[in-house]
């Protein structure tokens, strides 16, 4: 399920419930190595408020104002990880 949450604020991702995973792109306002100005945090939805969100992902848990947020999907769990000693 994607959500277009333009003009949406404060009520974006209410519909999701703690631990959904979640790809969720904001905006950085060109902060980005190569100018970029948005970006996006995969992973798992574990706080929210009336301001921002929080999701883990595999690099740390990343803090999202709702204010920035473009567009929100929910994904798949991921995959297994590979067992790196059979190669």
């Amino acid at each position: 399920m994607t959500t277009d949450v333009t003009n949406s604020g404060p009520l974006v991702l209410q519909g999701f419930p703690l631990g959904t995973r979640l790809v969720v792109r904001y905006r950085i306002d060109g902060t980005g190595p190569n100018g970029q100005t948005l970006t996006d945090a995969l992973g798992l939805l574990v706080r929210r408020s009336e301001v921002d969100c929080e999701i883990r992902t595999r690099k740390g848990d990343v803090t999202i104002m709702l204010t920035t947020v473009v567009a929100v999907k929910q994904v798949p769990p991921a995959p297994p990880r590979r067992d790196r000693s059979t190669r």
